[in-house]
């Protein structure tokens, strides 16, 4: 496994909202060469960082819990389908998996944990944080479906 880094923050925050704003397998495509596992790592350690500040206000549970869930679960997850890619056939890198996904992993956590903490100040909020979550769940498979596509082609 060879890491590269080449993608600033800036750079990659760029990519993000062209992914975002343009979600193909094409749109990826284009992307998936740029950076390596290392500056998937920084990204979404940021973008970790950011939740778990969001996070403050359920206190240092919700700190920690922000930081663990963002890290943890980008990395479950990349393991996971980059494992299950090579498996099935696939010839997508370690490093253009981890790549794509913290593309849209990362913003889309910092999205989501403000949207909770606007929610979770209100009671009609906090009673539509279910679904926020869901939304969540249903834009990390879109996007993940189509970086799939891209990084284990």
């Amino acid at each position: 496994m060879t890491t590269k880094s080449s993608a600033s923050v800036p750079e990659m925050i760029r990519q993000s909202r062209t992914v975002l704003s343009d979600p193909s397998v094409a749109t990826f495509e284009r992307f998936e060469k740029d950076g390596g596992l290392s500056d998937a790592l920084l990204y979404v350690t940021i973008a970790a960082a950011i939740t778990g500040i969001f996070g403050l206000f359920d206190g240092l549970a919700g700190f920690l819990g922000g930081i663990a869930s963002t890290l943890v679960g980008f990395f479950v997850f990349t393991y996971l389908v980059y494992w299950i890619g090579k498996q099935r056939g696939g010839t997508g890198t370690l490093d253009e998996v981890a790549y794509t996904f913290a593309l849209f992993w990362a913003p889309l956590a910092v999205l989501f944990g403000v949207v909770s903490l606007i929610l979770a100040i209100t009671i009609i909020g906090i009673l539509a944080l279910p679904l926020v979550w869901v939304a969540a769940i249903a834009a990390n498979i879109y996007f993940a479906y189509l970086a799939v596509r891209s990084s284990m082609n």
